[in-house]
């Protein structure tokens, strides 16, 4: 007995116990399902699981009550028929009829505005038969418009008088305007703001010919079917933010007085903005355009915003005019998008944009300060391709740095050259060696604040604080680019702003590199101010020119004026007048050919001047301050194949002749008496620099003074790199001539 009462003790001992585990779990079950359902309670419900409003039914009865009873909204009275169910739908044809009725009379009549907040409106909505309709010509007006609608009326002249002829030929509403007589066309007017936050349209919705006098605000209505707003007319800033257009929408031929904004908003189907008229600023920030987009013929007063958009279909911008800056930052072109004739009158943002198809510039217009800024584009040309005039477009093309953006300037230049378009290539490869210049000229001046000490830090324009704030970060981990320094507390924005461009990173460069890379940016800055890096021809036209008319001319000097005493021997007067008017005319012709292709012009000209001046002139001073006295002095310096006159092509020709007496009895000195040998001593320098002539001239061999022999072969020298030079531009601006050079 004793054992199996023990037992049972223990049983109902195990039994407590485990009654009381479960009596723990459920507690913390229960505690847990209660923290859940907290924080259910507190937290934002996501979009799907928003509640929807609460709407009522609206009745004739509760319309005009509200119609009595109008509420004051910013300080102006309107109707309120917000979270109202509104059947328009042509089964409930006389509450239909009604509505329109007794809203079009009291809206007509009074200024007052109508809240449609949050409604549900089944049906077609004909927003157009709410208003007043007037004649619009001035004798008709209706009376019972104030002094400031009068004058809302007048400035929609005045706007259809600019573009009656440019955008809106064939709108009816500005030909009524401009019409005199009593026959004329009728506009809808809509005197009181339009609100319409997250209303829900399910029918089509028409607002087409309607003027609006006061604010619409649309933001985040649906039109689930198609919406209707051609030719209207918005007074006063209009919001159509974050609505979403499900079916095709029509703003054809609508004017903008004021800021338009469609920002986040969604183009499901067409939309069509074709000869529409924004005055003010509009903002299609991240909108989303699945189908057709049309732009044509639209006038873009002020800034227009297209920033984050995403065009999932073509986008059509012809014939419009951008009057101001244009944003398509970080837009994504998955379509083509047209731009044919467009005027642009101020700059293109396309940074980070992505054109993925086809981006057509054909025609357009830029102004004096416009192009179009592609830093960090996204384009590959075997995919897509960027067409536009060829010649022109190339130069539209601007970015800021050559660091990050090689691989789109190689892509463009590439693209060009596909489409046999070699003078925009080339510009863009001039722009690319003109930001690599940029770039060297840095990293040779620029401080390496990864290197450089506190003192060289002070000196440079930081403060002492700032400057030991980056002394100590660089020991912790060195600067990859210079844009981290604005991650230092210490460091000062404006400070930053003012020393970036004399800022560098990476490591510290040793005498010999340096050196290099200063030899790679002296040989750069001769390539692209002499012949803008093999671009321009005509640019190296010039600069032979110039250097052939001068050595000329020196030539002439040594050789015809040697001496006064005690024998003179000089020109005649006519010779000095004929070299002289002949040394000017070719200047003028070259000078002209670089000043009309140069950047830069006068660091052209310098740059030349540097090359060909300083040399033979401490030579010629040298020259006439020893004197001459040797032997054949009345015989001219320079010889001439007597055996064939003809134009020759002298690639391997030397500029003295050879130490052989047969060589000297087929050469014969110039005839000095002769009037046209002035001629002889250009054919010399055109031998020496281009390697062509129409004679082969030379220097004699015996009693030659050698500094007159030094001058020749520096010119000769200077001919190597000359015709090196004009050979590879013309590999470089005339298509399949490279292939022949390279051939030959």
């Amino acid at each position: 007995m004793h054992k199996l009462f023990v037992k049972r003790k223990g049983t109902q001992r195990l039994k407590a116990k485990v009654r009381k585990v479960f009596s723990l779990r459920n507690s913390a079950l229960s505690f847990a399902f209660l923290c859940v359902l907290l924080i259910l309670l507190f937290l934002p419900l996501p979009t799907w699981a928003a509640p929807q409003p609460e709407r009522t039914l609206l009745t004739l009865e509760l319309l005009q009550e509200r119609l009595r009873t109008p509420t004051l909204r910013e300080g102006s009275l309107t109707v309120d028929l917000q979270k109202m169910v509104i059947d328009l739908r042509p089964e409930n044809a006389s509450f239909r009829d009604a509505f329109y009725q007794l809203l079009r009379k009291e809206l007509g009549t009074k200024p007052l505005g109508l809240d449609l907040s949050y409604a549900l409106i089944l049906g077609d909505f004909v927003g157009s038969d709410l208003g007043l309709r007037t004649p619009l010509y001035a004798q008709a007006i209706a009376p019972i418009f104030t002094a400031s609608e009068q004058e809302e009326l007048e400035r929609l002249r005045f706007v259809c008088l600019e573009l009656l002829a440019i955008a809106l030929p064939n709108s009816k509403d500005c030909r009524s305007l401009l019409a005199t007589s009593t026959q004329s066309g009728e506009i809808t007017v809509f005197r009181g703001a339009l609100i319409l936050a997250q209303t829900r349209f399910n029918g089509e919705v028409k607002f087409s010919n309607t003027f609006f006098l006061q604010s619409v605000d649309a933001q985040n209505a649906t039109f689930v079917q198609a919406s209707n707003w051609a030719e209207t007319r918005f007074a006063r800033p209009v919001s159509f933010s974050s609505a979403s257009f499900r079916q095709p929408s029509n703003f054809f031929g609508s004017i903008f007085f004021e800021k338009a904004n469609f920002k986040q908003a969604q183009f499901q189907e067409t939309i069509d903005f074709q000869g529409s008229f924004f005055e003010k600023t509009a903002n299609f920030n991240q909108a989303n355009f699945k189908q057709l987009a049309k732009f044509n013929s639209v006038q873009w007063q002020e800034n227009v915003d297209f920033s984050r958009v995403r065009f999932a279909n073509q986008a059509q911008f012809s014939k419009g005019n951008f009057n101001q800056l244009v944003l398509f930052q970080e837009t994504a072109f998955e379509q083509a998008v047209i731009f044919r004739e467009v005027e642009f009158n101020q700059s293109v943002n396309l940074q980070g944009a992505s054109i993925i198809n086809q981006a057509d510039f054909s025609d357009a217009r830029f102004a004096k300060e416009a192009f179009l800024n592609v830093s960090g584009l996204t384009f590959n040309s075997n995919q897509a391709k960027i067409l536009g005039n060829p010649g022109e477009i190339g130069k539209m093309f601007y970015v800021p740095t050559f660091q990050g953006n090689q691989n789109i300037l190689r892509n463009l230049g590439q693209n060009f050259r596909q489409q046999q378009q070699v003078a925009d290539a080339n510009d863009l490869e001039y722009t690319k060696q003109r930001l690599r210049l940029i770039e060297l000229g840095r990293k040779l001046t620029a401080t390496n604040i990864n290197s450089a000490t506190t003192t060289n830090l002070i000196k440079l324009g930081f403060s002492k604080t700032e400057s030991e704030a980056i002394t100590e970060r660089r020991l912790v981990k060195p600067f990859r680019n210079t844009t981290e320094l604005l991650t230092l507390a210490d460091i000062n924005l404006e400070t930053y702003t003012k020393l970036s461009d004399r800022l560098s990173v990476g490591e510290p460069l040793s005498i010999g590199t340096w050196l290099l890379q200063a030899w790679s940016w002296l040989a750069l800055s001769v390539l692209l101010l002499l012949s803008g890096y093999g671009t321009n021809f005509w640019l190296v036209f010039g600069v032979g020119g110039v250097a052939i008319a001068y050595f000329g001319l020196l030539f002439w000097l040594v050789d015809r004026c040697r001496r006064l005493h005690p024998v003179p021997i000089i020109p005649t007067s006519y010779e000095t007048i004929a070299i002289l008017i002949n040394f000017s005319v070719i200047e003028f012709l070259s000078l002209l050919a670089i000043f009309r292709n140069a950047e830069q012009p006068w660091l052209t000209l310098g740059c030349l001047l540097i090359i060909i001046v300083p040399v033979p002139v401490a030579l010629l001073i040298r020259l006439y301050q020893q004197g001459r006295y040797h032997d054949l002095m009345d015989i001219s310096y320079f010889t001439e194949d007597g055996t064939f006159r003809q134009l020759r092509l002298l690639i391997g020709r030397l500029p003295v002749i050879p130490r052989n007496q047969t060589f000297r009895e087929r050469y014969m000195p110039l005839l000095c008496d002769r009037r046209w040998n002035w001629l002889n001593y250009y054919d010399f320098s055109l031998n020496n620099l281009l390697r062509l002539g129409f004679n082969d001239i030379r220097l004699r061999d015996e009693h030659l003074p050698g500094i007159i022999s030094a001058l020749a072969w520096y010119q000769w020298c200077l001919g190597l790199m000359y015709i090196t030079l004009v050979l590879w531009t013309l590999s470089r601006t005339i298509p399949g001539l490279n292939l022949l050079i390279y051939l030959k």
